[in-house]
C-alpha cells in the first residue's frame, strides 16, 4: 500500500478543505498527516476518524518563520513514511511549501489540481482557465496542491474516535532548518464576517463593475445561500471592496459548488480564478458579456432587480 502525506496547518479542528485532502489521501492508500505542532486529543480523534495512520510533528513547534518550518517537517515526514504522494491545500502559503518541497524531494509539483485519480493523474485548468488538462509527474514522488471543493465528502465523517479504533501514532521529528527566510513579526486577524472563508466556500457570490459599488444585494444573497463574497479586480481597484475578496488571475482562485457572477464581464483574467466552479450562474445586463459563454445559467438583467427576487424566492422556499 502506498503512503500519502497530507500537510495541514491546523492544530485545532479540521476544516472542510482539510477533510477533503484526507479523504483523497485515503483513496490513494495509507494516509499520514504533518502538523505544525503536537495536536490535542480532539484533533487526534478526528484524524483517526479519517483513517489517518500516523501524524508527524516538529519537536520545536512551528517557530516564527514563514513557510520553511513546514517544508523541513514535510520533507522529513515524507522520507520517514516513504510517501509516494504529498498533498497540500491550494493556498499561496501551501504553494510556496510545495515548490520548496519539490526541490528537496526531487518531486514533480502540480498546483491547482481539481482531481487526482489512483494512477496519480491530476486534473487542472491552465492558460487562464481556457483549457482543462490531465497531467502526471514523471518523478517517483508527486507533490500536489488541491483546490477546495474538489473532493466529495462522505455523508458522515466521524468527529470523534470511532469505537475500537486507535489514535494515529505520533512521530516527532528533530528538524533544523537554517535556510534564510522571512520571519513573522506580527499577525492581524481579519474582522469576522460570519461568512465562510472565500477560498473554501461552497458558494461564492461575486460582484464587479456592474454593481456600481453597491454590494448590498450580493451580501443578502450570499447570506441566504451561506456563501462568501468575491469580487473582480475592477471592483477592488475602485475601492468598493477589500483585496482579500478579489477572484481572478491576480487574486484568489476559487472552486465552489456554485459561483454567482454579478455584473462581471468575465474577462479571461477573472475566469482564471473561478472557471472550475461546479455551477456558474451569471447575472449581467450585457447579453454579449463573455461570462455568459461559460455560465450554466445566464440571466440578462439588472442585478439590482434580479438578486432581490432570487433572495425573496429562496426565503419563501425555506418557509
Amino acid at each position: 500500500m502506498t503512503t500519502t502525506l497530507v500537510v495541514l496547518d491546523t492544530t485545532e479542528r479540521l476544516r472542510r478543505g482539510d477533510r477533503e485532502l484526507l479523504v483523497l489521501a485515503r483513496s490513494l492508500g495509507e494516509a499520514h498527516a504533518a502538523l505544525p505542532a503536537a495536536p490535542g486529543d480532539g484533533l487526534l480523534d478526528e484524524l483517526a476518524g479519517h483513517g489517518v495512520a500516523a501524524v508527524h510533528v516538529p519537536a520545536a513547534g512551528p517557530g516564527d518563520r514563514l513557510t520553511t518550518p513546514a517544508v523541513a517537517l514535510a520533507a522529513a515526514a515524507a522520507r520517514a513514511g516513504g510517501a509516494r504522494t504529498v498533498l497540500l491545500p491550494n493556498t499561496p502559503e501551501a504553494k510556496d511549501v510545495a515548490a520548496r518541497l519539490g526541490v528537496r524531494l526531487e518531486a514533480g509539483v502540480i498546483t491547482d489540481a481539481v482531481g487526482l485519480d489512483t494512477d496519480l493523474v491530476a486534473t487542472k485548468s491552465v492558460l487562464a482557465g481556457g483549457w482543462t488538462t490531465r497531467c502526471r509527474a514523471t518523478s517517483p514522488v508527486l507533490v500536489a496542491t488541491v483546490r477546495p471543493n474538489s473532493v466529495e465528502l462522505p455523508a458522515e465523517l466521524p468527529t470523534e474516535l470511532p469505537a475500537g479504533a486507535d489514535r494515529p501514532a505520533v512521530h516527532v521529528h528533530e528538524v533544523e532548518d537554517t535556510v534564510p527566510a522571512a520571519r513573522v513579526v506580527g499577525r492581524t486577524e481579519l474582522p469576522a464576517s460570519g461568512r465562510p472563508a472565500l477560498g473554501e466556500a461552497r458558494v461564492v457570490v461575486a460582484g464587479g463593475r456592474g454593481t456600481g459599488g453597491d454590494f448590498g444585494p450580493l451580501e443578502e444573497l450570499a447570506d441566504v445561500l451561506g456563501g462568501a463574497i468575491g469580487a473582480s479586480r475592477a471592483a477592488v481597484d475602485a475601492g468598493w471592496i477589500g483585496p482579500e475578496a478579489q477572484v481572478g488571475q491576480t487574486g484568489r482562485t476559487v472552486s465552489p459548488q456554485l459561483y454567482v457572477s454579478c455584473g462581471i464581464s468575465g474577462a479571461v483574467q477573472q475566469r482564471a480564478g473561478m472557471q472550475t466552479a461546479r455551477v456558474i450562474v451569471a447575472v449581467n445586463k450585457d447579453e454579449q458579456a463573455p461570462v455568459l459563454e461559460i455560465a450554466d445559467l445566464g440571466i440578462v438583467g439588472d442585478l439590482k432587480k434580479v438578486l432581490p427576487q432570487a433572495v425573496e424566492h429562496l426565503r419563501s422556499l425555506r418557509g
